[in-house]
């Protein structure tokens, strides 16, 4: 019996020493995993986020981009969808949404996910609301919001797309737009400009509203030039404010500037 018991006891300090050993590889693995995820990007808006008419809208292109670059990103959001080309398929696109309802919930979003940036495009549907009028007003105070909760993290601010029956609507909130990054920018906040308005025409419209394939596909390339202009936006970072009058381009050249020119 004593024999017994003394193999037993072996055994039983053999399975714990090599639990203790597994669990403590395991453990010594997960921290560069959780390194190597990638610089932590929130695509945030409406619909046009989502990718309503094309799965993943513009997130496919501008993920593979990403890889194509070599550059390691983990999109962030508390929605979830899009093809199997889109490795990263969190978002924080909400169809419908309007200023004040990204608004009402961005702060609990910042942190959660902590983003490093924000890829904002977000009005489209405060165009055909009740008071468009007011758009800009609500934009500049969803930033400040933003700004204030996650004061490190580069916030990209694009110009809304054309809608095909309220272009006159768009334009005119479009063009508030500058001034309102660069009250910001003045304020030393990390917020930068981003043309996506003359990056699409009608055309790229499935329903008038949202991109087709091509016109989302557009909408990648800017984003990804506007990534590329902004230092820190998907790595090391550059001083607060360097880039905020940034200005990009339909044709996806960035220049500086504080207005957008029609």
């Amino acid at each position: 019996m004593t024999r017994l018991r003394r193999l037993v006891t072996g055994s039983i300090a053999l399975v714990s020493l090599l639990f203790a050993l597994v669990t403590t590889t395991g453990t010594a693995q997960a921290a560069p995993a959780e390194r190597a995820a990638g610089v932590r990007i929130m695509p945030l808006g409406d619909s046009i986020t989502d990718g309503y008419n094309v799965p993943g809208g513009y997130r496919v292109d501008l993920w593979q981009k990403f890889v194509a670059g070599g550059r390691a990103v983990d999109f962030v959001g508390s929605q979830s969808n899009g093809p199997s080309s889109l490795g990263d398929r969190d978002h924080e696109g909400h169809s419908g949404w309007t200023i004040g309802q990204i608004d009402n919930n961005v702060v609990n979003w910042l942190r959660t996910y902590t983003p490093r940036t924000v890829l904002l495009h977000i009005g489209t549907n405060d165009m055909y609301g009740s008071d468009p009028a007011g758009a800009p007003a609500r934009l500049s105070t969803l930033l400040d919001h933003i700004t204030a909760t996650s004061p490190d993290t580069e916030v990209f601010v694009a110009t809304i797309i054309p809608i095909s029956f309220a272009d006159s609507t768009v334009r005119t909130f479009n063009a508030a737009i500058p001034g309102i990054v660069r009250s910001k920018v003045n304020a030393g906040k990390r917020v930068h400009l981003v043309d996506m308005y003359r990056a699409l025409t009608t055309a790229d419209l499935a329903d008038g509203v949202h991109p087709n394939a091509g016109g989302y596909s557009k909408m990648a390339n800017v984003w990804y030039s506007a990534l590329l202009s902004v230092p820190g936006s998907m790595g090391a970072r550059g001083p607060a404010g360097a880039d905020g009058a940034l200005v990009t381009q339909g044709a996806g050249t960035p220049t500086h500037g504080s207005a957008i020119r029609r």
